[in-house]
C-alpha cells in the first residue's frame, strides 16, 4: 500500500498539530518542514524526527517531491502559497479559511480543479469524534427532523471571530443541513449599527471585516434555519464555542471535544426535561492516542488518504470551504447593506471594500497583526 510523503509549510501551533496527525497515520510520513522561522522549524523537526528542513518552498518541493503539502501559515498567504504548490501537482491541505475574499477563492478552486488534485481545507472539527457522533445520532432519528441550529464562537471581536472560528461552525452547518441558500445579518460596533468607517483590516491576516458583534441567520433547504453569533466578550471563552441542534423530538449540543443528546425537544425550567445524555464519541479507525495526535487531526489525515485513493473530494473539500467563504462574505454584505443576500453571490468583489468606496472612502489602513494590540487600537479608535 502506498505511503504518502507529507511536507509542512508553517511550523507554528497549527502546523504542529496537523503534522502530528500525519505523523501518527500509518499511510503518511512527514518528510520535510518549511518555515521562515528557524526556531519553529527546528522545534517541530526535533519532535517528529524530521531531517529535511527548508526556508525556501520551491527548493523543498524540487528536492523532496511530497505527495501532500500542508499550508498552515497566516490566512493572507494561503492564496499565493497554494498556487505555487499547485505548480508541482501536489495535493493540498490548507488551514482555514481558504482565502480572505471570493475573487481569490474562485481562482484557487478553478486552478485546483484544472490540476485534478485534492484540495482540502482544515476544518478538522467536522471529522472529529463528537461531530461524527452527532451525525450518526441525527441519521438514526434521535432528534426527529432537524429544524434549527444555533452557534456561538468564543467571544473574539465579531468580524475577526467570523473569519476565524466561525468558519468551523459554518462548515459544520453544511455537514448537518446542506448548502446555505441565503443570509441575513446585523453587525454593531459600540452598540450602534456599523458604518463604512468601521470597516477595518482584521488581526491575524484575516482580511477586511466590520462589526464588534455580529448576529447572522442562514437559511437552508427544507426550511432549516441556523443562527451564528460572533459577539465580542470581555474575555474569550472556549466553552462558548459550540452548536445546538434543535429537532422535532429532541436536541443535541455539540462542542469541540464532546456532544450530548436531550431526548425531548424543549428545556423545562424545573429541570425535569434537562436530562442531557452524552453521545459516545466515534474515534477514527486505527487511531492510537499513544501516537500523540489529536483524534480530529488523525481523522483529517485519514480522510486525505482515502479521498486521494478513491479519486473523490475530501469531506472538508475546497468546494465546501469555498461555500463557507461565500457565507462569510454574505454575512458581511448583509450587515453592511441591511438586506438578505442570496447565495451564491453574483458580485465577487469584497462587499465591505465596495461599501467603503461607495461612501467615498479608500481602503482601510493596515493595523497590528497581534490580536491584543489590535483590540487596543480599536478601543482607541472608538474613544474608549
Amino acid at each position: 500500500m502506498k505511503s504518502y510523503r507529507v511536507a509542512i509549510i508553517g511550523c507554528g501551533p497549527r502546523g504542529t498539530a496537523i503534522a502530528q496527525g500525519y505523523a501518527a497515520h500509518p499511510r503518511t510520513e512527514v518528510v520535510a518542514l518549511c518555515d521562515l522561522r528557524p526556531d519553529h522549524r527546528d522545534r517541530l523537526a526535533a519532535a517528529l524526527g524530521v531531517a529535511a528542513c527548508y526556508a525556501d518552498l520551491d527548493q523543498m518541493m524540487a528536492v523532496e517531491r511530497p505527495d501532500i503539502v500542508v499550508i498552515a501559515t497566516g490566512t493572507e498567504f494561503h492564496y499565493d502559497l497554494c498556487l505555487r504548490v499547485l505548480e508541482y501537482g501536489a495535493h493540498i491541505d490548507v488551514e482555514k479559511p481558504l482565502c480572505t475574499n471570493l475573487e481569490e477563492a474562485d481562482r484557487l478552486l478553478a486552478a485546483a480543479n484544472s490540476r485534478g488534485v485534492c484540495l482540502a481545507v482544515h476544518h478538522q472539527s467536522r471529522l472529529g469524534p463528537p461531530l461524527q457522533a452527532v451525525r450518526r445520532a441525527i441519521a438514526a432519528g434521535q432528534i426527529g427532523e432537524v429544524r434549527a441550529l444555533i452557534a456561538n464562537d468564543k467571544g473574539y471581536y465579531g468580524g475577526y471571530g467570523l473569519m476565524n472560528l466561525a468558519t468551523h461552525l459554518i462548515n459544520n452547518f453544511l455537514a448537518l443541513a446542506g448548502r446555505c441558500q441565503g443570509v441575513s445579518a446585523v453587525a454593531t460596533v459600540a452598540g450602534r449599527p456599523i458604518t463604512p468607517e468601521d470597516v477595518v483590516v482584521a488581526p491575524g491576516g484575516m482580511g477586511i471585516v466590520a462589526g464588534e458583534r455580529i448576529t447572522a441567520m442562514l437559511d437552508f433547504p427544507a426550511g432549516v434555519v441556523a443562527t451564528v453569533m460572533c459577539h465580542h466578550l470581555p474575555r474569550a471563552d472556549a466553552l462558548a464555542h459550540g452548536i445546538e441542534i434543535l429537532g422535532t423530538t429532541g436536541r443535541i449540543l455539540w462542542k469541540t471535544t464532546d456532544a450530548w443528546w436531550l431526548p425531548v425537544p424543549h428545556h423545562a425550567p424545573d429541570g425535569t426535561h434537562d436530562q442531557w445524555q452524552p453521545l459516545p464519541a466515534i474515534l477514527p479507525e486505527g487511531y492510537d492516542p499513544a501516537r500523540g495526535a489529536y483524534p480530529d487531526e488523525y481523522a483529517f489525515a485519514d480522510e486525505m488518504v482515502r479521498a486521494i485513493e478513491e479519486g473523490r473530494e475530501h469531506d472538508c473539500s475546497g468546494a465546501e470551504a469555498h461555500h463557507v467563504l461565500e457565507v462569510l462574505m454574505g454575512i458581511l454584505e448583509s450587515a453592511a447593506y441591511g438586506r438578505r443576500v442570496p447565495l451564491p453571490q453574483t458580485r465577487r468583489d469584497h462587499p465591505l471594500l465596495r461599501w467603503r468606496h461607495e461612501a467615498g472612502l479608500g481602503d482601510p489602513e493596515p493595523r497590528s497583526r497581534d490580536y491584543d494590540a489590535w483590540i487596543a487600537e480599536e478601543d482607541a479608535r472608538l474613544g474608549r
